[in-house]
């Protein structure tokens, strides 16, 4: 029995190790697009995407995969699209985990969008902005056109050249929450653009900035087309019984057989 896990976040590393340690007998191959550092999780590793096999519908058929649980990050949309669809064509299972979003405390000063150019048209004429969305485009940047300051952190470099307005930051989750009162305070944050990834590694910058009173503009999560499971626990066991129960046919058809 194959699952493939398609990972890139800490719910990944955390399902994979989980997942061998109730079911050792359950071939795991994770997927990770390989961009930022080679994770260590009991399972063979697929770097670099899928269009290298020919999609992930043909990558599936020639491994023999049973099983595709996607725990990619929450607003990984095309991969999970991608991944359905190859599934049902397919006939194979398909999982997709979301960790619970983030909720609104006491003290938050939340602006939420459903779109982001929503949300960089609103940000724009903020002083000194922290902007932690993940990689933003020239055209996005180009809406802050009246912000005169702009720090961007991300794990990996822009694919093109920032503006000398803007700092890049490179850091990769998790954050402390000292630290992240450090870079507003240190950078005099006025405003950060943030999506609701939900999870604990980056939280800390949502209690820094409840702390000091600074807004987040907060880009909420696209929907999702077909089931998700949000509890961890639960994915598990559902993961545990399903490759025992199709490791549990498959001995007793090849018992039948002979």
């Amino acid at each position: 029995m194959k699952l493939l896990i398609l990972g890139g976040t800490a719910d990944a590393r955390h399902l994979a190790t989980a997942v061998h340690t109730a079911n050792k007998d359950l071939e795991l191959l994770y997927s990770v697009a390989g961009l930022v550092r080679k994770p260590q999780v009991p399972a063979r590793i697929v770097s670099g995407g899928f269009t290298q096999f020919g999609g992930i519908g043909a990558y599936c058929q020639a491994q023999k995969i049973d099983g595709v649980v996607n725990v990619t990050h929450p607003f990984s949309i095309d991969m999970g699209k991608r991944a359905q669809q190859a599934c049902q064509a397919l006939g194979i299972k398909y999982w997709r985990f979301l960790r619970p979003t983030w909720q609104q405390q006491e003290g938050d000063d939340w602006r939420l969008f459903d779109s982001r150019e929503a949300l960089f048209t609103a940000l724009n004429g903020y002083q000194r902005t922290l902007l932690t969305i993940g990689q933003v485009s020239q055209s996005e940047l180009s809406l802050l056109n009246q912000t005169p300051k702009l720090w961007l952190r991300t794990a990996v470099p822009s694919s093109f050249e920032l503006p000398s307005k803007v700092t890049w930051i490179k850091a990769i989750g998790p954050f402390k929450e000292a630290d992240e009162l450090a870079i507003l305070q240190q950078h005099s944050i006025q405003a950060i653009a943030s999506k609701n990834s939900g999870g604990s590694a980056t939280k800390a910058k949502l209690n820094a900035a409840r702390a000091l009173k600074v807004p987040v503009f907060m880009l909420q999560r696209p929907p999702i087309d077909g089931p998700v499971e949000e509890d961890f626990d639960a994915l598990v066991h559902q993961l545990t019984a399903w490759a025992k129960t199709a490791q549990a046919s498959e001995t007793k058809l090849i018992n039948n057989e002979f």
